[in-house]
């Protein structure tokens, strides 16, 4: 199976948008970070469903960039939810 250049910009995108939220990569408009737990948590939630919802249907390729993508940006989050409920 031919890996379709959108599954994997739309895996990119929403791995920036986590980013974003979670701190990770400044505002593009006011160059500030800020972190958004419920919103992080909301793309972390969309990976997932597409992860379970797309089994058996992507290839090597597609696969590894979105477990990749769950696996690194949940990490990130429990680390920074972490944080937050220690201050």
């Amino acid at each position: 199976m031919e890996t379709d250049s959108r599954f994997n910009n739309f895996i990119l995108l929403q791995a920036q948008s986590a980013g974003l939220f979670l701190g990770q990569i400044p505002h593009p408009g006011s160059g500030e970070t800020s972190v958004n737990l419920e919103a992080a948590r909301s793309v972390l939630d969309s990976l997932e469903m597409l992860s379970d919802k797309t089994t058996g249907n992507l290839n090597e390729e597609e696969a590894k960039l979105l477990h990749s993508a769950l696996d690194n940006l949940t990490k990130l989050y429990e680390n920074i939810e972490n944080d937050a409920q220690d201050d």
